[in-house]
């Protein structure tokens, strides 16, 4: 089992001097891989449901910083040598395909091999409104840019055709270092984004909350099924998810479901409080997995 942060690029780790030292301290403790989170804009007084909290509102006031993820992971590569970095999530939909190519391969160059892409169709139309894109499209924009991706991330330079996206040969450079290409993470908590990962997803990342309607069984029974259709062996889809508790029990019975990676919270906002909660995970979690 992989641990690994996820919110890492707010509070206070938006402030240079302490993303470094929450990436530092996380690569030096084991943590496997930092995850980050995406707003471009937050429209005042938002109306759209977050559908990770009882209230419907995201964490965090409407002025909150939220960094761009892609330059602070860039930022953060520079300062660590092993940690991976990932995007948890990146509002595919609202990016157009072409520069999160260029974007993505570069960093994976630069960080030798160590990003990984977690996407996601958005949840806030107001954003979406805001951007000029139409939210009824993101499903279908989002798995277009995924073949859209892997098109611009291969070998030889190529057209492609799509209802959304649409070039002729392009040449893209550089490309990954990873082969393949930077691993695809499709995010969700509900049984179409576990139908997804089965169609264009390296991996699944639902990221459970108690009140979901959908369990991790519900959800991984969608994607074995979709995988059956669509010719796909489950197995090679990598499964993360949040996790609550990390006691033993907890995790073994996570893993048994097809779990590799789980995904907590930073364990603190001060430099003591991360150095502590670190140094505890790595003596009670990290060096017994």
């Amino acid at each position: 089992m992989k641990i690994a942060l996820g919110f890492a690029n707010v509070g206070p780790f938006v402030q240079p001097e302490e993303a470094a030292f929450l990436a530092r301290s996380a690569e030096e403790a084991g943590i496997e891989s930092l995850w980050t989170v995406e707003h471009v804009a937050v429209p005042k007084g938002y109306k759209a449901k977050y559908p990770y909290s009882p209230d419907g509102k995201m964490p965090g006031n409407e002025d909150s910083p939220i960094p761009d993820p892609l330059i602070w992971l860039s930022y953060v590569a520079a300062q660590t040598t092993k940690i991976k970095l990932a995007t948890g999530i990146l509002i595919l939909p609202q990016r157009h395909p072409i520069y999160v190519a260029k974007e993505l391969a570069t960093l994976d160059v630069l960080s030798k091999g160590r990003m990984i892409l977690g996407i996601g169709i958005g949840w806030m139309e107001d954003e979406f409104r805001a951007l000029g894109i139409p939210f009824k499209e993101r499903v279908s924009r989002t798995e277009e840019s995924c073949a859209a991706l892997r098109s611009l991330w291969s070998a030889e330079a190529g057209a492609f055709k799509g209802d959304h996206y649409h070039w002729d040969a392009l040449e893209s450079n550089p490309k990954p270092v990873q082969e393949g290409g930077v691993p695809i993470v499709v995010g969700g908590h509900v049984l179409g984004a576990a139908r997804r990962a089965a169609r264009v997803g390296d991996g699944f990342f639902p990221m459970l909350t108690a009140g979901d309607a959908a369990s991790l069984p519900d959800l991984l029974s969608a994607m074995s099924e979709e995988c059956a259709r669509v010719g796909r062996d489950p197995a090679k889809i990598e499964i993360t998810t949040g996790a609550t508790s990390l006691d033993p029990d907890a995790i073994k019975r996570l893993e048994d479901q097809g779990v590799s990676r789980l995904v907590i919270g930073p364990p603190g906002f001060t430099r003591d409080q991360i150095s502590a909660g670190l140094d505890k995970l790595a003596d009670t979690v990290i060096s017994k997995l």
